[in-house]
């Protein structure tokens, strides 16, 4: 009966934290190169169940199978694909048509972003939404001067016809084995980036968030009913352990 009582609680723990990481992916929607977040549950504790001595047709101990008694949390992992591509008109609005992420320098160290909102700020910097400078092909900010700016599919950044630097595209073979997100839409990486087949950079666009708000939708909702059935089940637990109580408390 306990086992019942763990199996529903571990339920709704669970059903908790993927509402809140739900909600994290919901709130991101608008983001641009926002990369959702994926849960799964695992068990995390089984027992075998064996049909008990003296049922009829059943001489000995028969394996019915495994039997869980809760469920957890698996790790949770990033989904790295792309999103739509949406144009802007902005010149300083840059997307990576491919693989790569945008290098930025943060006070904490180098940092990789899908979002290419950059805004040239008082010193003439190529800077974040947050004021991160965003980092050339060889590793500097990137200083540009007033003017009417083009940016080249190799990321070759241009004013007045003049080239002013190239942005620096960083590549991971496998991006869900080395990035992990930090504040805010950035990522660090345990492993060195490559620069090459990083994709086409398109001037104008803004990538959008990969997560599908509809999907998003149903997910809640699923989520939501799968909550309330483990805490109907508690509540019946309790509810039996109580009249179990009562009864054995009368028979003593």
């Amino acid at each position: 009966m306990i086992k019942g009582f763990y199996a529903a609680a571990s339920a709704m723990l669970s059903g908790m934290y993927r509402q809140e990481v739900l909600s994290h992916n919901v709130a991101n929607i608008d983001t641009p190169g926002f990369k959702q977040i994926l849960t799964s549950m695992e068990d995390f504790m089984t027992t075998e169940a064996y049909t008990t001595p003296g049922v009829v047709g059943s001489p000995s101990l028969r394996h019915l199978g495994s039997l869980g008694l809760g469920v957890e949390m698996a790790e949770d992992t990033i989904d790295f694909t792309q999103g739509a591509m949406n144009a802007t008109g902005n010149d300083l609005d840059v997307a990576i048509e491919g693989t790569g992420f945008f290098r930025i320098r943060t006070p904490e160290g180098e940092r990789y972003t899908r979002d290419g909102r950059m805004v040239r700020d008082a010193e003439g910097q190529l800077v974040t939404v947050d004021g991160f400078p965003y980092l050339s092909d060889n590793g500097q900010p990137i200083t540009i001067d007033q003017g009417i700016v083009s940016v080249s599919r190799e990321g070759l950044i241009s004013v007045n016809g003049e080239e002013a630097g190239s942005l620096g595209i960083a590549v991971f073979e496998d991006p869900g084995a080395v990035l992990t997100r930090t504040a805010g839409n950035y990522f660090e990486s345990s492993a060195a980036p490559g620069t090459e087949d990083g994709g086409v950079v398109l001037q104008g666009y803004l990538e959008s968030s990969n997560a599908n708000p509809t999907r998003l939708m149903t997910h809640m909702v699923e989520v939501l009913r799968s909550y309330q059935a483990a805490q109907q089940m508690v509540q019946n637990q309790d509810e039996l352990l109580g009249r179990s109580i009562s009864v054995l408390g009368r028979i003593g």
